[in-house]
């Protein structure tokens, strides 16, 4: 007995170990998927590139050359870093670092990493960098460590995910992060990013949708962001619901030999028998076809409107179903029938006091309807759109726009192009475009400037609207600023007097005389600039004129400078510096 007893608890404790061990390695898994990625602003960018006579080069944040321009091109992967990709006429690469020396010269063709369908500054992945050996692709860092060994056929920017990369092994695509730690295994044929995207992290919680070649064509399955696999490759069609913002669920509509169904996670919540599956974000819900004819099911895969009628509109609050003989009846989004006319749609707003109505019984008329529904407006809109409080865009027949309250009190006259409320903050701008002028209001509908030309530029914590020849600057609430408050750290600042600029100290002592027709504050590398009959040129931040005005920048209305160079943006969010 006492045998058994000991036996019994060596058995519990494996048992216990084997439990305990299981959860580590989970742990030391998930860990392992997770990734950070860098985030540089403009005013750490220690280097740039340099573009002179067609070639290449590099110039540090003062404006000193630390390559000369010599290479057929040169790529900075991390702005912040002294490591340079330079090619030659032929495309074949060598690292520099700022002392012009030659580094990680134990890797062969090395290539930075490009960042693809990323709006961005930065277009190439920060810390790595791809190198060849004996034919097959590895990873380094931007400190020469080792991140994967040469194992890969390819290694390439995964699309819209940065911090993540598409590897080929073994002609099988897998995915894995920054680190070098696989995320999805190398299975597949294709992999492709479903395209889920949240404010707050961007494209990083999309998952993939993974496909493998068949007799019959490819064949789709999905695998979630934690590696798990929902969907076997075996559907002709997978694509994710991602106006559904839902970290925990993922809702995908799949197809087998053209019949699409509604996946939830790995459950089936439609079966697969409909010729078209789309998602009504207004209503929540789900339209079915099937041999024409339409209907409504909620997510949970519960059909609450019949798949019999010729045609399904989501439309605000309610669901709009026309029969075969052209009548409408009108459902709530629980599929009971409203007490609505079918020519009348009601709209949510952000402020669950108002709706929106539009009846469409003599074309569009809108109108305002309190949280009961009784109309408070009396005036015939043929548009409203809500603002904030109690406050709307309106616009009368004719196409111009102002701003209106519940009061239908005008408190942006309805004589504009166009509105819209900057983001970020609470300024309204209108435009008109018959003197191409732009007017900026704060909350209170008080008008801040009117400005021809002008350029709205939201910083962190202020406004800026300039044109080529002024500039002026708003807190973020709402307050005309003098650039001495909103640029505190800069040494002198750029000032107008009747009608021509200068440049002022702190206290407001003149640095620079009133000369020139505009300038610039200095930026963050300490340069600003000049414009003295149409020509540009450079100052310090002592003031002193480094180039006088004799560049000639069409179009631009504040170039950026670094020394003698000024910033050239071409495609895809890359510039250079040039002089």
């Amino acid at each position: 007995m006492k045998k058994k007893n000991i036996a019994m608890i060596v058995i519990v404790l494996l048992v216990m170990i084997a439990i305990a061990g299981w959860f580590i390695y989970k742990q030391i898994e998930k860990n392992g998927r997770e990734y950070e990625i860098e985030k540089i602003s403009v005013e750490d960018y220690a280097y740039f590139v340099l573009r002179q006579d067609g070639k290449y080069g590099v110039i540090n944040k003062n404006g000193d050359t630390v390559i000369q321009p010599e290479y057929a091109n040169v790529i900075i992967p991390n702005p912040q870093k002294a490591v340079f990709i330079c090619y030659d006429e032929n495309h074949d690469t060598k690292v520099l670092n700022q002392n012009h020396e030659q580094i990680f010269s134990e890797y062969a063709q090395i290539e930075p990493i490009s960042l693809k369908n990323i709006a961005s500054d930065l277009m190439y992945e920060k810390n790595l960098l791809t190198y060849v050996k004996d034919e097959k692709v590895g990873l380094i860092n931007l400190e020469g460590k080792v991140i994967t060994q040469p194992i890969y056929e390819s290694i390439e920017g995964l699309p819209y995910k940065e911090g993540e990369l598409l590897v080929q092994f073994e002609e099988k695509y897998g995915v894995i992060n920054n680190k070098g730690n696989t995320l999805v295994k190398p299975e597949y044929d294709q992999i492709a990013v479903d395209n889920y995207t949240t404010e707050e992290q961007g494209y990083k919680r999309a998952g993939y949708i993974v496909s493998n070649t068949t007799e019959n064509g490819y064949r789709h399955g999905y695998v979630d962001i934690d590696g798990n696999v929902l969907l076997e490759p075996e559907y002709t069609e997978v694509s994710r619901i991602m106006n559904i913002k839902d970290d925990n669920n993922i809702y995908l509509i799949v197809a087998q030999n053209g019949q699409y169904g509604m996946v939830k996670n790995q459950e089936q919540m439609i079966e697969n028998g409909y010729q078209s599956i789309s998602y009504n974000s207004e209503s929540n819900t789900l339209t079915l076809e099937k041999t024409k004819r339409y209907g409504v099911a909620t997510l949970e895969g519960n059909v609450i409107i019949p798949v019999e009628f010729s045609q399904i509109d989501s439309t605000g609050k309610y669901i709009y179903a026309t029969n075969a003989e052209g009548n409408v009846e009108v459902y709530q989004e629980d599929g009971n029938l409203a007490e609505i006319e079918s020519n009348v749609y009601i709209l949510e707003t952000a402020n669950e006091n108002y709706q929106i109505k539009i009846d469409s019984t003599q074309g569009s008329v809108y109108s305002i309807l309190d949280k009961e529904g009784k109309q408070i407006t009396k005036q015939n809109y043929a548009y409203i759109n809500y603002l904030y409080d109690n406050d709307f865009i309106v616009s009368l027949t004719g196409g111009k726009v102002g701003v209106i309250n519940d009061k239908e009190e005008p408190m942006i006259e309805i004589q504009y192009d166009s509105i819209e409320k900057v983001e970020g903050t609470d300024y309204i701008v209108t435009r008109l475009s018959e003197n191409n002028s732009t007017q900026v209001y704060n909350k209170e509908f008080e008008q801040l400037c009117d400005m021809t030309n002008a350029v709205v530029q939201v910083e962190e914590n202020y406004v800026k609207v300039y044109n080529s020849t002024e500039t002026r600057y708003f807190d973020l609430e709402g307050k005309e600023k003098e650039n001495t408050d909103i640029l505190s750290n800069h040494e002198i600042y750029a000032k107008s007097q009747e009608g021509k600029w200068g440049f002022v100290d702190k206290s407001g002592n003149v640095v620079v005389d009133y000369i020139y027709d505009k300038a610039t504050d200095l930026n963050s590398y300490g340069y600003a600039g000049i414009k003295l009959d149409g020509k540009w040129g450079v100052i310090n931040a002592k003031g002193e004129v480094i180039v006088e005005p004799t560049y000639t920048l069409n179009g631009v209305k504040e170039p950026e400078f670094i020394k003698e160079y000024y910033k050239v943006e071409y495609g895809y969010g890359e510039f250079y510096y040039t002089k």
